[in-house]
């Protein structure tokens, strides 16, 4: 077992986990509000192994998930604001509020984004290795994705090519036992996912992912070992998601049993009272860690209230290059008149009626469910 660390760290790990577990728990009651738009993924339950994989990175170390990336992102440094505001499409989010839920994204941090492609981010963790090979950096890309993910063909073209050119990556595989609704023993015939990797010349490791402390050492070894060798590794972590694959799952695949089973490992609750066990922290350090983590989320949804949604004018901006050389065009056909999407503003008078009527809908609809869930 890893050894307890100072009190400090203590606070850190509590705080970064406390705050994802709020922030998740809230931006699923705004889900519900219909204030969050798009698809919704939360990783409560999950906060020990987003918390001890980052806990131990470098700032120059990049880091790229899937599309359950809200704690991620929060864990390397994004403010709440920001991933709140992406969440409800505005434009002080990560992405411009263009992105939405599954698309977080930091470049400043080396946080390179959530992908909403299950296996996508494999090639591109090998791409961003491959690129600080080029450069001569020793940083390090940790590289996390579900236990769905290791079944497709990005995960053996890319362990390959990882294990071929000796790139320096941590593939970290967030093990929460289901691919979506099915179960690891139906969607994969090899159910040690840290050996799914051996053909390919990786080694693997299996750790408990609900442990923080257990994560931020095996993840600590792995980073050098990478840093230090130049070739890949593959983390398995067991982990557990209390609420659905989305917010559109009920949940018909698993018995209510099995997930109160697993809160009585909650990995904030454990690292709680082991820090107090131990002396570490007390009482008052854990009010005060949690009294931070609700006025930082309440003040998050404030601020993502607050900001301007983009305007309708912008909505084909960013989505293609166009230059007099090259470029790729779309059509806008919501309207009699379809025109080239790219050119938004030069849109006929029908089209842009149309959308401006849809905007005043949608705010409307917004307003009936706010006032109705505030009623409730």
């Amino acid at each position: 077992m890893a050894s307890v660390p100072d009190r400090q760290t203590c606070l850190e790990l509590l705080g970064r986990m406390s705050l994802i577990r709020r922030f998740e728990e809230e931006a699923g009651r705004q889900y519900q509000r219909a204030k969050a738009g798009g698809f919704l993924h939360l990783a409560i339950g999950e906060e020990a192994t987003i918390v001890g994989t980052t806990s131990v990175m470098r700032e120059d170390d990049y880091l790229i998930g899937t599309y359950r990336t809200h704690g991620h992102a929060l864990a390397r440094g994004t403010s709440a604001d920001a991933v709140m505001a992406e969440l409800f499409g505005r434009e002080t989010g990560t992405s411009g509020g263009r992105g939405g839920s599954m698309h977080i994204f930091d470049a400043d941090r080396r946080f390179m984004g959530g992908y909403g492609i299950v296996g996508g981010n494999l090639p591109l963790a090998a791409g961003l290795a491959l690129a600080s090979r080029y450069r001569e950096e020793d940083c390090v890309t940790v590289c996390m994705f579900g236990d769905g993910a290791s079944n497709t063909g990005n995960f053996g073209e890319t362990m390959n090519l990882a294990a071929l050119w000796e790139l320096p990556v941590v593939f970290l595989v967030e093990n929460n036992l289901y691919g979506m609704g099915t179960s690891i023993e139906r969607h994969s015939a090899v159910t040690d996912l840290s050996r799914k990797a051996e053909g390919y010349g990786i080694e693997g490791e299996r750790i408990d992912g609900m442990d923080v402390l257990e994560v931020r050492d095996r993840v600590s070894f792995h980073l050098e070992q990478v840093r230090e060798k130049g070739r890949p590794s593959l983390v398995e972590a067991f982990t557990y998601r209390y609420r659905g694959h989305s917010a559109a799952d009920p949940e018909v695949y698993r018995e209510k049993s099995e997930v109160e089973e697993w809160r009585l490992k909650d990995p904030i609750e454990s690292f709680i009272r082991l820090c107090l066990e131990k002396g570490v922290l007390n009482e008052e350090d854990v009010e005060g860690v949690r009294r931070e983590a609700d006025q930082t989320v309440e003040a998050a949804v404030r601020f993502a209230d607050e900001s301007p949604e983009p305007p309708l004018d912008s909505l084909y901006e960013e989505l293609y290059i166009v230059s007099e050389t090259m470029g790729w065009y779309s059509v806008d056909e919501r309207s009699p008149e379809p025109h080239r999407g790219e050119l938004g503003e030069d849109a006929p008078e029908v089209a842009r009626n149309l959308a401006e009527s849809g905007a005043a809908y949608a705010e409307e609809a917004r307003e009936r469910q706010s006032r109705e869930g505030v009623r409730e």
